[in-house]
């Protein structure tokens, strides 16, 4: 009986070791990710603000680690389908969402999200912070942006802008605008940025509140004109384009910002090993040159400091939308 239970005894430890020794290798596989393709859900379709970001970091990532990073664009209902998407992938460090401003604005726009952008997703990164530009197709009467203004004003409700989306940060940066200057221009929605550039160069539509990200390249090619950067100066990537305090806005500051979230739940180990690789792809000069053909500052911070970044981003942003009385089309 007494040799029974002993070897009884024994049977349990050795299982109990086994058990932590499985553990043990689990903490370290989940401490040397990635082991195989990351996936990253962009919310819009390809070539928008997000892409122009993404695509050249899922490069670079692939270069630095060895392992794949897979874009997958997941558009619709302005970024806030591909969110719920990522809200619900598996925790483990292998899906992420690369979100944008929107997903700040997105609670005060769609009052019955199924997902909670501070709640069900653990902030790891700000990627790049990008001021808004008002760009135009070359064909609208414009000049500059005095003439631009001057026209619109006599001319109500003839002009109409595309955006990424109702509820994004292209449709409210067009309402800000409408408020501070007393004008008035017709909302397009679209299922992205890209889409609303393709009609913006094309002519379908006549302007956009974009971010330099998704206009950089067309602004330099001549396929759409910049007239004025939000924000209190120029941007050094476009020195020859007016901010908004030298056109008569000092007030109209808005900047497009993208972020890399993780699901809630994804290990702690996990999102370190996944933020240190952030931070050195950061240190990249390809990147580095991406970055500022587009306009952007990298994020520098913290994942505390992002995480009320994002929390501070979503109080402003309902303060404006109520002010605007900003509304789904």
């Amino acid at each position: 009986m007494i040799e029974s239970r002993i070897q009884r005894r024994d049977v349990l430890l050795g299982a109990a070791a086994a058990g932590l020794g499985l553990a043990s290798g689990s903490s370290w596989a989940d401490s040397n990710w990635p082991t195989k393709p990351v996936t990253v859900v962009v919310p819009f379709p390809a070539g928008g603000g997000t892409d122009a970001f993404a695509r050249p970091l899922a490069a670079q990532f692939s270069k630095s680690t060895g392992k794949t990073l897979v874009i997958d664009n997941r558009g619709g209902a302005g970024g806030t389908l591909g969110a719920s998407i990522a809200s619900k992938a598996a925790p483990d460090g292998y899906t992420l969402f690369m979100g944008a401003v929107h997903h700040a604005i997105a609670p005060s726009m769609y009052p019955k999200l199924d997902y909670d952008i501070e709640k069900d997703f653990i902030p790891l990164a700000l990627l790049a912070n990008v001021p808004q530009v008002v760009v135009v197709n070359p064909k609208t009467p414009s000049a500059n942006f005095k003439q631009f203004l001057d026209y619109v004003k006599r001319n109500p409700a003839k002009l109409n802008y595309g955006s990424a989306g109702a509820g994004t940060s292209h449709h409210l940066a067009g309402e800000l605008f409408k408020q501070q200057t007393g004008t008035f221009i017709t909302h397009i929605p679209y299922r992205g940025a890209g889409p609303a550039l393709q009609d913006l160069i094309g002519g379908n539509v006549d302007m956009m509140f974009d971010g330099l990200g998704s206009s950089a390249n067309h602004i330099k090619s001549g396929r759409i004109k910049a007239l004025m950067v939000s924000g209190p100066k120029r941007n050094p990537a476009f020195p020859d384009v007016p901010c908004a305090s030298e056109v008569g806005l000092p007030d109209y500051t808005v900047t497009t910002w993208y972020g890399l979230w993780a699901p809630k739940g994804t290990p702690a180990d996990v999102q370190a090993r996944i933020v240190e690789e952030i931070k050195r792809l950061g240190t990249a000069e390809e990147l580095k040159a991406v970055w500022a053909s587009n306009g952007a500052d990298y994020g520098g911070m913290t994942q505390q400091q992002f995480g009320a970044f994002v929390s501070s981003e979503v109080k402003r942003w309902a303060a404006v939308v109520k002010a605007s009385g900003a509304k789904l089309d």
